[in-house]
């Protein structure tokens, strides 16, 4: 691959983000910050941060979406820092992590930075008060990095204790913690709204679906230290960065290897993104370099050859960029010769040797492609030999040439075999059932006996008649589950008329449950589903697609009814409801109404508070998110006590409270070490105090004041 474009930044890249506006945001190891034009590479503002890192395998900084938040460890990793660049002041210096600060990040709703450090704890803080707003499940040694889903719903920690966990910011709630990693996980990258990838120590990844809690493939071939990945535009190519300056790329639908060198340069890659109008590969590395790639290089060539039908040429193209071999051009390619090759088995099909070898002259030269010819030619040589044992009714041979050269299954003469075969046994199944003719089944079933593939069938059907009868009387009942049931115990079913016409009901059910459900039909879209169950190769599908319509439907109705509780529970259950017309105006103004009342938390204010959030307090799946929000409401309240240094007799009162409500969360934790230095004669200790739980808490539970 060519670089399409560079320049030089003469300093380690540590962070790359491209923005709707156009522009690039470049990030090198003193936090020097550049925002270039993405067409240009000309400098359009900058500043200095002044921080610099010596080591920036992880995230070090991080960027918010919005442009008005950067994060950043310190040099000395003692402390994450949060800064608002629009008003030029820092909003926190957050020093709670009991060691290092390992990695920082930013949501991709701008609302608060998430700390990562060697205690293993991911703090979570307000990007407007730089407060502490709650913390993330603990992990037992150092947090390397975190990653968000692309909507923000959910957050992953990858820690050196060789487990990911995953936890839900809608429910606030975790949702699992990831334990198949035999080394300390170094890298998280989520994709495809409900998976995640994750790399170890070892350069091992797992793709995981979280939904499901269960690993979906494991990723093969890695054999170099990974720094950084990023994943295409459309989701279809994964590509990472390692620390030899190599890009490999692996294919997001199979999760194959498409190149294992598909970039080579020579500085360890240390910031990757992605261009997704341009579709090219933007490496920062850590020599300074920043360094454009158009991952389809080679495609208007190869537009060219096909035109010309150059097809060797196309081929020496694809070889030397794999990934040209997932465009609209290739497919063409792929379909010509796909369209070639069955033309030429006609041909010799017909026994027209001479004019296959014209129709196929232009693939010659193509290694993959000639070997196919050769076996093509070579297995028709036999041909005329399988004709005459057909039209000698010699069916073991026939039958044999056929398994002994595949070619033949395609042609004519074959489908007339295979006909007559279904024509037999069908007759046979029914003589079968009435024992005056039981002789004349085996009798017309006699010259396939000593066919391997078809003996078991004849076996099957005279030993099993009334397995038969009871497959056609569960049709007539329409009680599938038993029909399928009986053709997993029966192979020999399926040679049946009647299976043909089972499996063309189930695919034209299939079809019918879709189009019901894209009219937003449920209650017939259900009644399709719970027939489709009992078909195996629809039953998983099924199932889940009954569960989403049960939600959806709980969710239209709640809309329609105007229960809020009922649709928000609908949309914590299934969140692609987020994403529909009435989803995001609920989900917008539930961000609306948490904004206001965070800002009325900040100063302890629990009326008003509550008045903003007044409506969802009856809404289970809110439970957690009111708790973090009054937590962090009584946190200000016990600060402001302090702050105007109160009786200590009423600091401790609160103190006693709050742990009665929430328990022992890192914001109790961290305003007690200041209680400590300015009542150093206190003997409260919380330690003995009796403790709730956050996870318990019920609106009921909400005062007026916590000091009371």
């Amino acid at each position: 691959m060519e670089a399409i474009k560079s320049k030089s930044i003469k300093k380690p890249i540590v962070l790359l983000k491209l923005y709707d506006d156009g522009s690039l945001l470049v990030i090198d190891n003193e936090t020097t910050i550049r925002f270039l034009d993405n067409d240009s590479l000309s400098l359009l503002d900058g500043f200095k941060a002044r921080v610099k890192h010596d080591s920036y395998k992880g995230r070090v900084v991080d960027y918010s979406n919005n442009k008005l938040y950067l994060a950043t460890l310190s040099s000395d990793l003692k402390e994450s820092r949060l800064y608002n660049i629009k008003k030029k002041r820092i909003i926190t210096r957050f020093s709670r992590h009991h060691g290092e600060v390992s990695c920082v990040k930013i949501d991709p709703k701008n609302k608060f930075m998430l700390s990562g450090g060697d205690d293993g704890k991911t703090f979570a803080i307000d990007v407007v008060s730089g407060k502490l707003m709650f913390t993330l499940l603990s992990h037992v040694d150092t947090i390397n990095d975190i990653g968000f889903s692309q909507n923000g719903n959910w957050v992953a920690t990858a820690s050196y204790d060789r487990k990911v966990s995953v936890f839900n910011l809608v429910t606030m709630t975790a949702k699992e913690r990831f334990r198949s990693h035999s080394a300390p996980v170094m890298h998280l990258q989520f994709f495809h709204k409900n998976k995640l990838l994750s790399i170890d120590k070892d350069s091992k990844g797992i793709i995981w679906d979280i939904h499901k809690s269960k690993v979906i493939s494991r990723l093969q071939g890695i054999h170099d230290d990974v720094r950084k990945v990023v994943v295409s535009g459309d989701e279809h190519f994964l590509f990472i960065g390692t620390a030899l300056g190599y890009v490999i790329v692996f294919d997001l639908h199979t999760y194959e290897m498409i190149a294992p060198r598909f970039i080579k340069i020579t500085s360890p890659i240390t910031a990757m993104e992605f261009d997704s109008i341009n579709n090219h590969l933007i490496i920062g590395t850590e020599d300074g370099f920043l360094i454009y790639y158009d991952i389809y290089e080679g495609l208007d060539v190869i537009k060219e050859l096909l035109q010309k039908k150059q097809i060797d040429k196309i081929q020496a193209e694809v070889d030397k960029n794999p990934i040209l071999k997932y465009t609209q051009v290739y497919d063409l390619v792929s379909d010509f010769w796909e369209k070639s090759l069955e033309k030429a088995r006609i041909a010799l099909e017909n026994r027209q040797p001479d004019k296959a070898k014209l129709i196929l002259e232009q693939f010659k030269d193509v290694p993959s492609k000639n070997k196919v010819i050769q076996k093509l030619f070579q297995d028709f040589s036999q041909y005329d030999k399988f004709i005459g044992c057909v039209k000698q009714g010699k069916l073991a041979l026939a039958y044999s040439l056929a398994n002994s050269y595949p070619a033949y299954k395609k042609t004519k003469i074959y489908d007339a075999l295979e006909k007559q075969w279904k024509t037999v046994f069908a007759r046979a199944q029914k003589m079968i059932l009435d024992p005056k003719t039981t002789q004349m089944a085996k009798d017309i079933l006699a010259p396939y006996r000593g066919i391997s593939e078809k003996t078991k069938y004849i076996q099957e059907l005279m030993t099993q008649s009334n397995v038969y009868k009871r497959f056609r009387e569960s049709l007539g009942k329409k009680d599938f589950r038993t029909a399928m049931q009986l053709i997993k115990q029966n192979p020999f079913l399926q040679l049946l008329p009647e299976y043909t016409s089972l499996t063309n009901f189930a695919d034209n059910l299939y079809f019918k449950t879709h189009d019901a459900i894209n009219k937003k039909d449920f209650n017939t879209a259900m009644k399709y589903l719970n027939d489709l169950i009992n078909f195996d190769d629809f039953k998983e599908e099924a199932q889940e697609k009954l569960k989403e319509l049960e939600v959806k439907q709980k969710f239209y109705l709640a809309v329609k009814t105007g229960n809020i509780s009922d649709a928000f529970d609908a949309m914590a259950e299934y969140e692609d409801l987020e994403e529909t017309a009435e989803g995001k105006q609920l989900r917008n103004q539930w961000n609306k109404d948490v904004n206001i009342a965070n800002t009325y938390a900040v100063n302890g204010d629990v009326v008003v508070v509550k008045k903003a959030l007044e409506k969802y307090l009856q809404i289970q799946s809110k439970y957690i998110s009111l708790a973090t929000i009054f937590s962090w409401t009584y946190i200000s309240q016990i600060e402001r006590t302090m702050k105007e240094k109160k009786e200590k007799s009423i600091v401790e009162n609160g103190i006693k409270n709050y742990l009665s409500l929430f328990g022992l969360t890192d914001q109790i934790e961290s305003l007690y070490e200041s209680f400590q230095e300015l009542y150093p004669d206190s003997k409260l200790n919380l330690e003995l105090l009796k403790k709730g739980d956050i996870t318990k808490w019920i609106p009921s539970m909400i005062v007026k004041s916590i000091l009371e």
